[in-house]
């Protein structure tokens, strides 16, 4: 065969072009090795600073906690681990259960259920059997904590374009007419189980409704199939809004939404394009460039995204996902209040990316950065957790709808609080460039 200059210059394209393909399989899966590293170093700390606090709220023991990071010295080993404790909870459970013990058994079926679930997200191949039957424990552990809960807890399955989204539903206790609803949006490595306790600690306590969801490429949603692109997971949203309006327990025009992590970023496209969310509270919300979370942060969070969305190209995934995926200037269409909530040193969006999308909201809107706090907000997460329900339940219920509110606060380690500005004390009185610009376009 004679090489043509054409064909030489297809073949060296070719050539980057599988060079470029291998360079960034190296960056969403080939460094998973950092991972292993981390975790045999240093623990699940060394990957998520103060985290456990942050799992605590969404149901997990802190002891069961303990017992499963002593086992884990690689990624590999976490599906083992996870499932390891999860079975011994779920088999305390079901002894309790036998007894008549129903709300120790309750409480034991949640710390399994939430590990189960840790388990299952720990394969991240749909068709693994492996998957589907720690599934069927985490399943079988919520139905037997929905029966001792009266029935206050409901698996909930809807049709959605042509496929299926998966939620939870969660009751207050005795009867309920006309009540405020929220939906409870996962962060994408977190499933609808994640916030049972949170549901009943924050929210059925208080006589709201709560709905706590798996978007397109989450859980069970993406285990049957559906992945998750640039726009359907706020219709989504639309839809769990629909199903909630329908309900004889709960007020159609009293309906919010509290976010963490991606459901923060999720929960801000909504609100800009449903009306129908009354109100939000979106804490650590990746706004940003999408390149920290992704080119710059632990690589599992750009391989877990690529297996949410279905793509295996990274190159494709950079291209037709990743780059269009900034806010911008579609917060501008919020109407409804905003309350955003994220650390100082949040390692998936800058804090000078998180101001920027704030100054651009023009609904009624309320800024807290944490001192010194990273992406899970774990050394303050009872308190985001609590603080976020009670300004969700305030907005529902009438409260900071006033036109312009526009609520700043800087919260200190120290337990000391900053009125007025979100800025951290070191930036000495600074506003970055990037901030300016973005409040100069409203």
């Amino acid at each position: 065969m004679v090489s043509t200059p054409a064909a030489s210059s297809a073949i060296e394209s070719g050539l980057r072009s599988a060079s470029t393909r291998r360079a960034r399989a190296a960056r969403s899966v080939g460094q998973s090795w950092s991972l292993d590293i981390a975790l045999a170093q240093g623990g699940f700390d060394a990957l998520h600073p103060e985290a456990k606090g942050t799992l605590e709220q969404l149901g997990h023991d802190h002891t069961d906690f303990d017992k499963v990071f002593a086992l884990v010295k690689s990624g590999a080993m976490l599906p083992k681990a996870w499932a390891t404790i999860a079975g011994q909870a779920e088999q305390r459970a079901a002894h309790h259960d036998a007894e008549g013990f129903a709300q120790t058994a309750a409480d034991l079926y949640l710390r399994a259920a939430v590990m189960w679930g840790r388990a299952q997200y720990s394969i991240f191949d749909a068709d693994d059997p492996r998957k589907a039957a720690f599934r069927e424990h985490t399943n079988h552990c919520v139905a037997r904590l929905g029966a001792l809960r009266d029935g206050r807890v409901r698996r909930v399955v809807l049709d959605f374009e042509g496929q299926h989204i998966h939620a939870l539903l969660h009751l207050p206790a005795g009867e309920v007419r006309g009540a405020p609803a929220v939906l409870l949006g996962p962060g994408m490595d977190m499933i609808k189980e994640d916030y049972i306790q949170a549901a009943e600690r924050y929210y059925t306590s208080r006589g709201i409704v709560a709905l706590s969801i798996e978007g397109p490429g989450q859980g069970e949603s993406r285990a049957t199939g559906l992945t998750v692109d640039l726009t359907n997971y706020e219709r989504a949203l639309s839809r769990y809004l629909d199903f909630l309006a329908e309900l004889p327990e709960v007020d159609a025009d009293r309906i919010g939404m509290f976010g963490i992590s991606m459901s923060g970023y999720w929960g801000l496209r909504a609100a800009a394009t449903d009306s129908h969310l009354a109100a939000l509270a979106s804490f650590e919300g990746v706004t940003g460039d999408f390149d920290t979370i992704f080119n710059r942060a632990q690589p599992s969070f750009k391989s877990n995204f690529m297996y949410m969305s279905g793509y295996t190209d990274e190159e494709r995934f950079d291209r037709e996902l990743a780059a269009r995926m900034p806010l911008g200037d579609l917060v501008t269409g919020i109407t409804r209040p905003v309350l955003i909530g994220i650390g100082e040193f949040d390692e998936l969006t800058r804090l000078e990316q998180a101001l920027a999308t704030y100054e651009r909201i023009r609904a009624p809107k309320e800024m807290r950065v944490y001192e010194d706090e990273f992406h899970p907000l774990g050394g303050t997460a009872a308190e985001v957790f609590r603080f976020g329900a009670e300004w969700v339940e305030r907005a529902l219920n009438g409260g900071l709808q006033e036109p312009g509110r526009d609520v700043r606060h800087y919260v200190r380690r120290d337990g000391s609080v900053t009125d007025g500005t979100a800025h951290p004390d070191w930036w000495l009185g600074t506003t970055p460039r990037e901030i300016t610009e973005a409040a100069g376009t409203r």
